[in-house]
This record gives C-alpha cells, sequence and structure tokens, in this order.
C-alpha cells in the first residue's frame, strides 16, 4: 500500500469559486458528464443526456430511493434566543439525533411553529445532540414528526451552496423517484435525470432500488492526518429482498452514487438486509461487488473523493478532477457528472 495514499493532504486539490454549482441547470439531463473508461484509460467529454450510450448492455442498475426531509426548521429557547435546529436521523424511543445552531443545555425545550417543541435530553461529544419533539405533550413518532417538518420546515442545502433554499429547490434537490423519508441530503448522481431519459433507463435496463438514508455526516470533513483515524459515519439503510439476489449473483452492477456504492459494498461484506452502514471505502479498502460507478464531482479531503479513488486511484481520480477543472465541469450537489466503466 502507498503510503501516500493514507495522508489526508493528498486528496486536495484547489477549485476556483466559479465552478461551486449554487443551482442546477436546466433541464437535468443537460449537464456535462465526463466518461472515464477504465480498460482504455480514456476521457470523454459530453452531457448527460448522452449517457445511454456509454452505459455497458449487460449491466443492472441500482438507484437510491431516499427521500429528503425539510429537515431545517427556527425555533426559538425559553429566553428568547434564536436557534437553528438540523435534524440528522431518528433514534430508538422518539429520540432524534440533531445539529442545533444556537447553544443549548440538557432540559432546554425550543419551540416552533404548529406548537412543535424540542426538548434536549443529551449532548454529544462530537457537536450533535439527542432530543425528543412533542406537540401538544405528546410525544412525536417520525411518520407525525415528518408531517410538521413539510410545513415549517426548510430544504437542508449543502453548506457550500450558500444561499437560503427556495421553492425550486424543493424539488431540484429531490429525485425523480424519492419515496422514502428520511435523508438529510439528496443521493446527487441521481438529481441528472429528466423524466424522458429516466424512462429510456428503465425500458432498457433492470433497475433496482434501495434506501439509504443520507446523514450530515456525509458532508464531515476528514480531519485525521490519516485517512483510516477518520471516525466514519453511520446511515440507515435497506435492501428488498429481489434486489439482494442481483447483489448476490454474477451480474454487473452500475451503481448511481456514492450512497448506492457503500450500500452494496457493505452488504456485500455483511449479508444483513438492513441495518446502520459505516463503510469507509478508499483504496485500501477497494469495491469489491460494484463494477461502473456514475458520480459527481466531491470536496477534497473528503470520504467522497477516496470512495472516488477506490475504484480508480488517488492520481487518476486527481487527474480527472484537474481535467474537469480545465474544462470548466461544475462540481458538488447541483454540479455535472462523471461516470467510470
Amino acid at each position: 500500500m502507498n503510503n501516500d495514499n493514507l495522508l489526508t493532504k493528498n486528496y486536495d486539490y484547489k477549485l476556483p469559486q466559479n465552478l461551486i454549482a449554487t443551482k442546477p441547470v436546466y433541464p437535468p439531463d443537460s449537464a456535462k458528464l465526463l466518461v472515464y473508461n477504465k480498460k482504455n484509460n480514456t476521457i470523454t467529454h459530453t452531457l448527460f443526456s448522452k449517457i445511454m450510450d456509454f452505459i455497458p448492455k449487460d449491466c443492472d442498475i441500482f438507484l437510491n430511493d431516499t427521500k429528503v426531509i425539510k429537515a431545517r426548521i427556527f425555533g426559538v429557547k425559553p429566553s428568547g434566543g434564536k436557534i437553528e435546529l438540523l435534524l440528522n436521523k431518528p433514534l430508538e424511543d422518539n429520540r432524534y439525533l440533531v445539529m442545533t445552531r444556537g447553544r443549548v443545555k440538557i432540559g432546554t425545550i425550543i419551540s416552533f411553529d404548529c406548537n412543535l417543541k424540542a426538548k434536549v435530553i443529551k449532548l454529544n461529544i462530537d457537536g450533535s445532540r439527542e432530543v425528543i419533539f412533542s406537540q401538544d405533550d405528546s410525544e412525536l413518532r417520525f411518520e407525525d414528526l415528518i408531517l410538521i417538518l413539510d410545513k415549517i420546515g426548510h430544504i437542508p442545502l449543502p453548506p457550500y451552496i450558500q444561499r437560503e433554499d427556495n421553492l425550486e429547490d424543493e424539488k431540484d434537490y429531490q429525485t425523480l423517484f424519492a419515496s422514502n423519508y428520511g435523508a438529510v441530503a439528496a443521493p446527487t448522481a441521481s438529481l441528472h435525470f429528466s423524466d424522458s431519459l429516466y424512462k429510456k433507463f428503465c425500458n432498457s435496463y433492470n433497475i433496482h432500488k434501495l434506501t439509504l438514508h443520507v446523514g450530515a455526516g456525509t458532508f464531515k470533513p476528514v480531519d485525521a492526518e490519516n485517512i483510516l483515524d477518520h471516525p466514519m459515519h453511520s446511515e440507515y439503510y435497506n435492501i428488498p429482498s429481489k434486489s439482494a439476489k442481483i447483489l448476490d449473483s454474477k451480474r454487473d452492477i452500475l451503481a448511481v452514487g456514492t450512497t448506492v456504492t457503500r450500500t452494496i459494498e457493505y452488504y456485500d461484506r455483511v449479508k444483513k438486509l438492513d441495518g446502520e452502514c459505516n463503510l469507509f471505502l478508499n483504496p485500501q479498502n477497494k469495491p469489491q461487488r460494484v463494477s461502473y460507478l456514475l458520480t459527481n464531482f466531491h470536496l477534497p479531503k473528503s470520504t467522497l473523493i477516496m470512495l472516488v479513488s477506490a475504484f480508480i486511484g488517488r492520481e487518476k481520480t486527481l487527474d480527472i478532477y484537474q481535467e474537469a477543472i480545465k474544462h470548466n465541469y461544475r462540481f458538488y450537489s447541483y454540479g455535472d457528472a462523471m461516470i467510470i466503466i
């Protein structure tokens, strides 16, 4: 193992500020697509609408059907101080893991619109908090909380977008096939599908769904000097038994996105249909089951650029990113895409 691949600083690159996408292109499949062919070591520049020209015909395609929650809400403390809360995920016994912007202590009760309240019951070392949500003195289950957040919450755009969410984001930051509420970030590789292109996909390939509820940890930077010292976040996943049959076969698989990749690779290692996925793919822990990867362009020194490096190596990944910068590709969640075949 090349020790250079273990150093977080070696996954860094400089990105011009103007290449950070703050909104999507319309239609979504007019986004750029960089195609990297591993066998030929070639790069092709095209549009996402042409992607079917490059995907091998005899492969199965996996998508993440998680749905983004309006997880960002604004409330007040008993003192009158304003506070922002970001729901991360439900825990057991009607408890929830959240992040807060604004000081709280155990016992603090935060009040929101619709008579929603959150009582802080635990402060975690990593800065997260555990709360219990209630309305009219009744503790709220996740299914009921979602209905309230739909009324008062905001789409939790990634921090690097640096603008407030708007009505367009409610559609743009959600995949066409989103069906299971639970994510605080979209599986962004899937945002490029237009209705017509998605229908063509479904008519041409065997399409399979799985669920991984993307958590706020996906944006957590790797602060450790050695990547293997990074505490990987965990996210809830579920794989339908029909989808698992394909994963247990020898069929070639295209994973649409890093979330799909991590879920498939975790299943390949543990053979459990649901649970908490905390798999960290990197050049020392390479994919074993996914054949091809469709993804966006990711943050420097992130676990996601390390995941891409697990497929094609760190140096090749950084070379491709420089090529994308040279050709003015748009980066991050609302940006352009690349496919590794």
